[in-house]
């Protein structure tokens, strides 16, 4: 790989070194802040030479490299030697930084709560095909009895108590305190409180008449209160005296933000909220079908640019408010097209690499988690993508029009097929039809028109190195003690889609990474997150302890090599705090990735849950 010339297309193609306020690196991939995203042209950006994949995320671009990063950033800086100075008069920027704020907020105050509202999701699925089941086979209701009435009640306070649990992460999201932030939401759902609201006579604070509102199961109005709360606190950390800070601050945070709630941002949020569902309400009764058909086709896409969260309030809503939503019924097709899409590439493509990709992200596209496919062989083919965005408007529009619903909020994938049950027999078999038509009509449509398979030797336009290695099968022993789970499990897309390269990955029970084999320390960041070997057997591997542990700064990390360095098998490399680590906030998912997998003909990697450090965890077969 030529890194000058690399870096001169990666800038080209970037809008040119004018269109640049920062370019960093981690140990994958250059991560540009651009002026105008609009300068950039991704699809050249993809086809560069060295360039593995591209990814657009919160408003920057990220070009991911491998283990040659550190050599290409090195040449992009000497074209720009201002690029680690960002230009914060821009007005691009500022308009930019705008909107990616508005979504990076909606993602950071949603997204912790999913998994609950998954989970909670799940047991209503499982209640309401038990209530049916019961009721037509025996004539019993069920939801009579105390057991249901116990689970019920825990799938349904999520949502019921919504403003104190948003309290607390809109409070992570803008810098307010958590504890005051709960207390303000604990309010809203305070049972006295909702009672008065939900009476005849008129409501006065302190003489005024209070805008009359159900605040429990709300969404956006402790959102907006949450984000007053964060500007008031500072003025108060400002002007009260230290002395008396810690009482005074709290004090009169609370007595300043609940009448401002109650006579302002409360109305506020309602009449938003309002405005938001009846927007989507419109649309959905204008036209069911293309409703449907909009959010089934268009969903992966909205995914690709983190743009999905924005819609996540509308179905979190209507769930609180109603107990059913139809939001992510449409996006269950988009799901299911994914999944057909890759399950297409499997049987079409020559590559076995490819095939091993695309099997894996079918499976787990199949279980609600698309990036893999997505990332890993949809987009980068182009064709498969177009495919599963047509079968997934058609599968969605077929739910449209049958009036598909979900009585819960839960990931879209076969596990959660039973949330969609209560929606009637015309509704259910529209849901299981949408979802049939998105799977194998985009299989069958991108086996029929096929795409730009990847060469068996390279991958994409990447140079790669010939390696000499012995013949038959290479065995690897981990270089980290921990417990093993596939990587496609890995919390960042483009370790998950494999496009770094074929691997496993490790949950560390021990903060210690040692030489597989006998190698060469290829690359050593300087934060010390992640370490690039160039194994004695032809491997290249990459050992990346946890995820966005970049931004650490290299704080709870000790090397023990350098850069260069010939060390033996068992020699200690990293050492890490797991425990500190967790503590910050980071996942200590350590993938292994071998960097070169086209070199072999088979990337095997172990079925073990737990490995030591003698213990094999990949096995290459030779070509």
């Amino acid at each position: 790989m030529e890194y000058k010339k690399v870096a001169q297309e990666i800038l080209q193609n970037v809008g040119g070194k004018e269109n640049i306020n920062e370019v960093t690196h981690c140990m994958t991939r250059l991560r540009f802040k651009v002026k105008s995203t609009s300068k950039v042209n991704k699809d050249e950006l993809s086809r560069t030479e060295g360039v593995i994949t591209v990814v657009e995320s919160m408003g920057q671009i990220q070009v991911v490299i491998g283990n040659k990063v550190k050599k290409v950033y090195d040449e992009v800086v000497k074209m720009v030697p201002q690029s680690s100075e960002i230009d914060k008069k821009s007005g691009n920027e500022e308009k930019q930084g705008i909107m990616n704020s508005i979504l990076s907020a909606v993602a950071g105050i949603f997204t912790p709560t999913i998994p609950a509202i998954a989970g909670v999701g799940m047991i209503k699925g499982i209640l309401s095909v038990l209530a049916m089941y019961y009721m037509n086979k025996n004539g019993v209701d069920i939801k009579e009895t105390q057991s249901y009435i116990i689970l019920n009640a825990m799938a349904d306070s999520i949502f019921y108590f919504m403003p104190i649990i948003l309290g607390y992460t809109a409070a992570k999201v803008f810098n307010a305190n958590k504890i005051i932030s709960m207390v303000l939401g604990a309010t809203l759902c305070y049972p006295t409180f909702t009672a008065l609201m939900a009476g005849e006579e008129t409501v006065r604070f302190l003489g005024l008449a209070v805008t009359k509102a159900t605040y429990t199961s709300s969404v956006i109005p402790i959102i907006i209160a949450i984000w007053a709360l964060s500007y008031v606190e500072k003025i108060l950390e400002k002007y009260i005296p230290e002395v008396i800070k810690i009482i005074m601050v709290p004090t009169l945070s609370l007595v300043i933000m609940l009448p401002a709630t109650l006579f302002l941002f409360g109305p506020i949020g309602i009449y938003v909220g309002n405005v938001i569902n009846f927007v989507y309400k419109y649309i959905y009764e204008l036209s069911p079908a293309l409703c449907g058909a909009f959010i089934g086709g268009l969903w992966c896409v909205l995914v690709i640019f983190g743009a999905h969260r924005a819609l996540l309030p509308i179905g979190i809503s209507d769930v609180a408010q109603t107990g059913r939503q139809n939001l992510l019924a449409f996006a269950g097709a988009a799901n299911f097209s994914q999944a057909g899409a890759t399950l297409g590439v499997f049987f079409k493509t020559k590559n076995q690499g490819l095939k091993t990709i695309s099997m894996s992200a079918t499976i787990t596209a199949l279980f609600g988690i698309t990036e893999p496919a997505i990332y890993g062989a949809n987009l980068r083919l182009k064709k498969p993508m177009v495919c599963a965005v047509i079968c997934g408007a058609i599968g969605g529009g077929i739910m449209g029009m049958g009036g598909s619903y979900g009585n819960a909020f839960a990931n879209q994938g076969v596990l959660t097929i039973p949330v969609y049950a209560e929606a009637g027999a015309l509704g259910f078999l529209s849901y299981l039809g949408g979802c049939a038509i998105a799977f194998f009509g985009s299989a069958i449509l991108t086996y029929l028109v096929g795409f730009e398979d990847l060469e068996e030797s390279s991958k994409g336009n990447s140079s790669t190195i010939k390696v000499e290695t012995k013949d038959g099968v290479i065995d690897i022993t981990s270089p980290v003690e921990g417990d093993c789970i596939e990587l496609s499990e890995v919390k960042d897309d483009v370790f998950a889609s494999k496009a770094m390269g074929e691997g496993i990955a490790v949950l560390p029970t021990k903060g210690v990474i040692i030489a597989p084999t006998d190698c060469e320390v290829a690359s050593l960041f300087p934060t010390l997150h992640a370490i690039g070997l160039k194994l004695d057997n032809g491997a290249e591997m990459l050992i990346h302890v946890g995820i966005n542990t970049v931004e650490l700064n290299g704080k709870h990390f000790v090397k023990h090599v350098n850069q260069g360095d010939l060390v033996k098998k068992g020699a200690k490399l990293i050492t890490f705090d797991i425990d500190e680590i967790k503590k910050a906030g980071y996942d200590v998912t350590t993938p292994v990735i071998v960097n070169n997998t086209f070199d072999f003909a088979q990337v095997i990697s172990c079925k073990s849950s737990h490995v030591s450090t003698n213990d094999k965890i990949i096995s290459l077969v030779n070509n």
